[in-house]
């Protein structure tokens, strides 16, 4: 093994170490070696970088990562992407220096059977594939490794985030999936990689269209027109959306959303271009059945809970039944009718207030979204919730003393929190909240066969029916119609109790 050094284009005079043991990782367009105390990466290109390649990536390492992390809230997305941090060179070679990733983005057992991908990089893929998790497959994934249901929409609110300050920024991803986004369902976490593809709308072009599987329709559909040709589509934001959409999709449900039964084409590799481009068809489309995947496919899709087919988009809830509806379906062939990254990450907040905890603890979900029926269920394992379920619907001032709803419903559950975004509408449930604002504000609890909330901070918590105040420390009971003012103040919000199967 032989330390190198390789001398910074952006920093004269700054030099890093790399070691070198002939055997580097190779990823799709880089050679990479980590440095001798493993804190860094060096990443060689291959192929030699033409001037707006070396101009991108200067931008990217400089003004980019300035616009990005030197300003308030910049630590959280030193989370959220593993951004190069300076360039070097090499003889003829141009490398990225890239912080290494967290231990976490590293499988610790990985498979049950075999240490075939100890130590490898979390790639989305084992996560968002049904036979990773069929117990009859040889080669699935510990239990260790999986997390839990609701730990898949916490990771992907971190990417949908990620997504939506590139598109701020005026930037594309370009290629983004599962081998370019690594998670961690134990922690929770999500990292965006390969930074270096960015795209800038008419100064820095794609360098690929993109990774099979999360390629928009419109790329598959124009890519054998010439590469210059006006009517050739290239990666860019809507590109991004759709397939941050089909990630999504495919983490929560384990299977692809526009992979079915309909055949495009006799000639396998026609019929794959045209089934994700051209004629690319939903697969759980409502008005247009034909993509529904076949028998032999459903094999393919067995889990512990069964045959995931079984299993309608629709379990995830009506926030994220709408975008769905508007990326595969409104959105699939018309890019700018895409719900944007925003969207996504609003609807899936607030599909995590939806969401109940399974009583059965061989459940292999451990978390549902409820479906406001009277007899809820776990999808995964079937069973029924016992006893009575609370829900809190958040109403907002629209004019004085008149009252809207907002479209958000809060389930309770014994020691489920109550939070400042539920308080005031004023605040929001983003990565720009404060500690203060991350602290709970109260707790729900079942006691003596009554379900209360305890209030911990809120001054003014009123009960309206019986128009008193709740002071500080002591507990209301939420009965069937309770109407409780949470805050005064402005942006204060009122919550109506609903008690449900009773």
């Amino acid at each position: 093994m032989t330390i190198k050094s390789a001398s910074s284009i952006i920093n004269p005079g700054k030099v890093y170490q790399y070691t070198d043991n002939g055997e580097p990782m190779r990823g799709g367009m880089k050679d990479v070696y980590f440095s001798p105390d493993k804190s860094y990466v060096v990443a060689f290109y291959r192929d030699k970088q033409d001037f707006n390649s070396r101009e991108r990536l200067t931008k990217i390492v400089t003004q980019y990562y300035d616009s990005f992390f030197n300003r308030e809230g910049g630590d959280y997305y030193k989370n959220i992407y593993s951004w190069p941090t300076d360039i070097v060179q090499q003889d003829q070679k141009i490398g990225l220096i890239v912080p290494t990733y967290n231990k976490n983005f590293f499988f610790k057992k990985g498979y049950v059977a075999n240490d075939g991908i100890r130590g490898k990089e979390k790639q989305g893929l084992w996560f968002a594939s049904a036979k990773f998790r069929n117990k009859q497959f040889s080669l699935r994934l510990d239990e260790s490794e999986l997390g839990n249901w609701l730990s898949y929409f916490q990771i992907t609110v971190k990417i949908a985030r990620g997504v939506k300050r590139l598109h701020a920024a005026g930037l594309a991803h370009s290629d983004l999936s599962y081998k370019n986004v690594l998670i961690d369902p134990v922690s929770k976490d999500a990292t965006i990689i390969d930074i270096d593809g960015l795209v800038v709308p008419g100064l820095y072009p794609p360098d690929v269209i993109g990774t099979a599987d999360f390629i928009a329709p419109e790329v598959l559909a124009t890519k054998h027109l010439p590469l210059r040709d006006p009517l050739r589509k290239h990666a860019n934001r809507l590109t991004d959306l759709h397939a941050l959409a089909v990630m999504i999709y495919m983490y929560l449900l384990y299977r692809h959303p526009l992979k079915g039964g309909k055949v495009n084409a006799l000639d396998t590799e026609m019929d794959d271009l045209l089934s994700m481009g051209e004629k690319a068809l939903f697969v759980e489309n409502p008005s247009d059945v034909s993509n529904r995947p076949k028998i032999d496919q459903i094999s393919k899709w067995s889990l512990p809970w069964g045959d995931t087919t079984k299993l309608p988009y629709t379990i995830t809830g009506p926030y994220l039944k709408t975008l769905f509806d508007q990326a595969f379906i409104k959105g699939l062939h018309h890019p700018d009718q895409r719900p944007n990254a925003d969207m996504w990450e609003q609807a899936l907040l607030k599909t995590t207030d939806l969401m109940e905890p399974c009583s059965n603890v061989n459940c292999e979900q451990k978390w549902f979204v409820f479906d406001n029926s009277t007899s809820p269920k776990c999808p995964f394992c079937g069973t029924h919730i016992k006893g009575t379920v609370p829900m809190l619907d958040l109403y907002y001032e629209f004019k004085t003393d008149i009252w809207k709803p907002e479209n958000h419903r809060l389930m309770v559950y014994s020691n489920q929190y109550l939070f400042q975004w539920h308080v005031n509408r004023h605040t929001h449930r983003n990565e720009k909240l404060s500690a203060e604002q991350k602290i709970p504000v109260g707790y729900f609890t079942f006691h003596n066969q009554k379900w209360m909330f305890v209030n911990q901070t809120l001054a003014s918590l009123k009960d309206l029916e019986e128009n008193k105040q709740i002071p500080l420390g002591s507990m209301v009971e939420l009965t069937d119609g309770k109407k409780l003012l949470l805050s005064k103040e402005d942006g204060g919000r009122v919550v109506v109790v609903t008690i449900t199967n009773k």
